[in-house]
């Protein structure tokens, strides 16, 4: 079995949706207190009011850009704006318009052709999921206590150390056990429900948190009965491929290690690596173009051909750094790390904002409200983001698995993607590639970048311009 055929065409756009959009119309009940201002830095526990029906106020806006797949952080029922601590699993959270707002949200996107994969929270649930809250109110006298790790009763989840297991030893995020039938029977209910409603797929959060590869066998087969061409990505920060199709139950992981080493190599002496490293992200390799290119061929490599082109390709997302403040404000590598990362086989994914150089360090700074006022929009990387877009849909060999290591010189290298040369200059001095790049001798003209072409006693040569990334024609 194969990924679904949609997703080696897809480009994900990765919406948190508290952050996104404000819209009049909001679910009942209505909360009645005031949101956040939404130009203000967030909070960890504020709201700013984004809902549904916001997002699908600006469908139009990222069809625009060339989005066709929108990866939604959680969206059911929870007491915190993230979402990560599910209250009801079966319900689509008020504030963000309920199911009402998400069957107009679906309806609009697939009308667009656009696809929309949801959240998935199933390692551990928030303290007001109804079991929980079971357990709270009757303690040992509860029928829910195999649905969690308890120590003792009554359970401490609110003062002192949590007698329960809990994500990360968070009281907030008990954690659930899977192995109690009645506790999976739930989840993989949940699972379907949603494919079933109209989602498209799944992201997973910490699946390796849940060790039942046999749950998730089970997982699959209930999703892909639901909808055969559904998507199932694996939130993994690692190389992962036993986790993959056939050797594994997901159909992608998310492809941090790819990300990793456009930020490392593209960032050059301007990456934050401190900041970075106080993320998931860890301490960022130090690569030059050689060092790239045998960084990427190892990750890319990790993968069966015929799932390579389902990886979620990702620069960052809500738990790391923004792009642009990891470089230092620096808009060209910026343009350039998200470029690089289009040409690459895989679903490339953009975390919302970082196509108009929306700023911000750690959650919750990384997770500010989109600034709709487009007078704050870096227009340049915007210009690049959507033209690199376009170009992709229309090349099939950036679609492809195929990638191979071409030459390399300091911070400059070249790769091909099936019969294209993609060039990329990672430094700010110019580069004259056919002195070092022989390859570029076989090139037949420019389809992308600001290079020029010259000829030198008889043999093409390039100059690819400081900061920039080129695709050269058979």
């Amino acid at each position: 079995m194969s990924s679904p055929s949609w997703v080696k065409n897809a480009i994900f756009y990765q919406i948190f949706p508290d952050r996104f959009r404000r819209a009049g119309r909001q679910g009942l009940p209505e909360a009645s207190g005031p949101f956040e201002n939404w130009n203000s830095p967030p909070t960890i526990r504020g709201f700013k009011g984004g809902s549904l029906w916001g997002i699908a106020e600006k469908l139009d806006y990222l069809a625009a850009m060339g989005f066709n797949a929108i990866y939604l952080n959680p969206i059911f029922a929870s007491s915190a704006n993230h979402r990560y601590h599910t209250s009801d699993y079966l319900k689509i959270d008020p504030i963000l318009g309920g199911e009402v707002a998400f069957r107009h949200l679906l309806n609009e996107a697939h009308a667009r052709g656009m696809r929309i994969i949801l959240d998935g929270v199933f390692n551990h649930s928030g303290r007001g999921f109804f079991p929980f809250n079971h357990l709270l109110e009757n303690g040992a006298a509860s029928p829910y206590q195999n649905w969690y790790y308890i120590k003792d009763f009554p359970l401490r989840a609110y003062n002192g150390k949590p007698n329960y297991e809990a994500w990360w030893g968070n009281p907030e995020l008990p954690k659930l056990q899977i192995e109690t039938p009645e506790v999976r029977n739930y989840i993989l209910h949940v699972a379907e429900h949603w494919i079933r409603f109209g989602a498209d797929g799944w992201r997973l959060d910490v699946p390796e948190e849940i060790k039942d590869l046999g749950f998730w066998a089970d997982f699959r087969q209930r999703v892909k009965l639901a909808n055969p061409e559904a998507y199932i990505v694996g939130e993994i920060w690692h190389e992962a491929p036993d986790w993959v199709w056939p050797a594994g139950p997901f159909d992608a992981v998310m492809n941090y290690p790819l990300g990793r080493g456009i930020l490392g190599y593209v960032g050059g002496e301007k990456l934050n690596r401190q900041l970075a490293a106080q993320s998931g992200l860890g301490q960022l390799p130090h690569l030059d173009g050689a060092g790239w290119l045998e960084w990427t061929q190892r990750v890319l490599l990790a993968y069966p051909e015929t799932m390579r082109t389902a990886q979620l390709n990702l620069l960052t997302s809500h738990d790391t750094p923004r792009l642009l403040t990891m470089f230092n404000g620096e808009a060209e590598r910026a343009a350039l790390a998200l470029e690089l990362l289009f040409t690459l086989p895989g679903a490339p994914s953009v975390y919302y904002g970082d196509e108009i150089g929306l700023a911000g360090g750690h959650d919750p700074d990384n997770r500010r409200a989109f600034p709709w006022n487009e007078t704050q929009w870096n227009q340049e990387i915007k210009r690049r983001v959507k033209n690199i877009i376009i170009l992709r849909k229309k090349l099939d060999d950036l679609r492809l698995p195929d990638w191979q290591p071409a030459c390399a010189e300091s911070e400059r290298m070249a790769f091909w993607r099936g019969r294209l040369l993609i060039t990329v200059n990672a430094s700010a001095q110019p580069w004259l590639v056919g002195t070092t790049c022989s390859d570029v001798e076989t090139r037949k003209g420019l389809l992308y970048g600001n290079g020029s072409e010259s000829d030198r006693g008889g043999h093409a040569s390039a100059t690819v311009a400081g900061h920039t990334l080129e695709i050269w024609a058979p």
